[in-house]
């Protein structure tokens, strides 16, 4: 199983994160994040719910510390060369078995860490620091890679437009399953067959879906209903392709619509667009959510919608596929050409138990923001 994308491609990658790091004055990196180490080698596991961690040095080095069930898996899915392995044991401590692989290497200096990483635990970031006590100064790197992954290559592109096909199929699925009387695990099924069948992969969280008074929920829960006669159903999902995501969210209504669904639906619709327009090179995140939080303000719908309306989209691991930057109140990350962005708008109305969520996946161009998926806003299932 080679790596996903071209030779020329993973070393660019790597001269522009060699760059970030002169920039930074590090003289490696302790990188914990999983989509750091898919980014930069290719490396494709959910062995980082364990302790590793990948090494990479200001001279172009590059280690991987992991456990023995994934060496395998790091020789076939990576250009990784020097692959250590920690044992497994009572009283074991990788930390330790990281510092003997940087003494081996005679890597020393100030290093970057991915503290803010679901691959450092809290438990393992305490030993990591004792680990390398008088031996290395730990700087906080969390956002280096980040930041680098946000800006999409070409090759990543062609990735990001196939989970945008993806996400289209399983959007078609899921309005054709859509009816009275409609199971909600049938629903679901609809949607991973579509994406699997077509060569997708698993995407980084679960689907959410809820409908009822469950469709003003956020995420996923465990148990399942039959869609009634009249009722909504929210799903928000994602087609993926070699980890990338691309994201759709709708709410959708069957039967007779509740009285402030079409008010809702105009106020969802009107605050995309008015995203949509802010989502250009040379805008920031924050210039984003103010055009989200004007417009559902300016309606008086305030205490229905969320503090944040979207964020960037890449390839990402469990437990989550959002990715940053995050689209907030001030958040002053600078917008550029190639970066991919879903966009929400989601309305809770709890009084009334009323939803209405609209979301679709954007690639930023020169100029403005090229939506890559659902394409029919108004698209809605069949009534019964």
């Amino acid at each position: 199983m080679p790596v996903h994308f071209s030779a020329a491609e993973m070393s660019a990658r790597k001269q522009r994160l060699a760059a970030a790091m002169a920039a930074h004055k590090l003289d490696g990196l302790l990188l914990f994040a999983q989509e750091s180490h898919y980014w930069l080698t290719g490396y494709d596991s959910f062995g980082f719910c364990f302790f590793q961690c990948l090494y990479v040095g200001a001279d172009g080095r590059v280690a991987l510390l992991t456990r023995s069930a994934d060496l395998r898996q790091a020789e076939r899915t990576s250009n990784i060369e020097d692959i250590r392995i920690w044992k497994d044991g009572e009283g074991a401590d990788p930390t330790r078995d990281l510092r003997a692989m940087l003494e081996d290497l005679r890597a020393r200096g100030r290093f970057g860490a991915e503290f803010d990483s679901y691959g450092l635990t809290h438990f393992n970031g305490r030993r990591l620091e004792a680990a390398l006590e008088g031996y290395a100064e730990l700087i906080d790197a969390s956002s280096l890679v980040s930041h680098l992954r946000a800006t999409k290559s070409a090759e990543e592109i062609v990735c990001v437009r196939e989970a945008a096909r993806l996400s289209d199929l399983a959007d078609r699925a899921a309005i054709a399953a859509i009816g009275p009387g409609a199971d909600e695990g049938a629903v679901l099924a609809a949607m991973h067959g579509a994406i699997f069948s077509a060569g997708g992969d698993y995407p980084g969280n679960e689907f959410i879906i809820g409908s009822g008074a469950d469709a003003l929920l956020c995420r996923y829960k465990s148990g399942r209903r039959k869609l009634s006669r009249d009722d909504q159903i929210t799903l928000e999902f994602a087609g993926v392709s070699r980890r990338y995501h691309a994201a759709i969210m709708r709410t959708h209504v069957v039967g007779r619509p509740k009285p402030l669904h079409a008010p809702y639906r105009a106020a969802a619709l009107e605050a995309l667009l008015a995203c949509e327009d802010e989502l250009k090179p040379g805008r920031t995140a924050g210039d984003v959510f103010a055009a989200h939080a004007r417009v559902l303000d300016g309606r008086r719908l305030s205490r229905h919608r969320l503090n944040a309306c979207g964020y960037s989209l890449g390839a990402k691991f469990a437990p989550s596929w959002m990715d940053a930057p995050m689209f907030y109140e001030r958040n002053d990350f600078l917008i550029a050409r190639d970066q991919v962005y879903f966009l929400h708008m989601i309305l809770m109305d709890s009084d009334s138990e009323t939803a209405f969520c609209l979301g679709r996946t954007y690639l930023v161009g020169d100029r403005h923001a090229e939506p890559l998926n659902a394409d029919d806003l108004d698209l809605a299932p069949k009534q019964g």
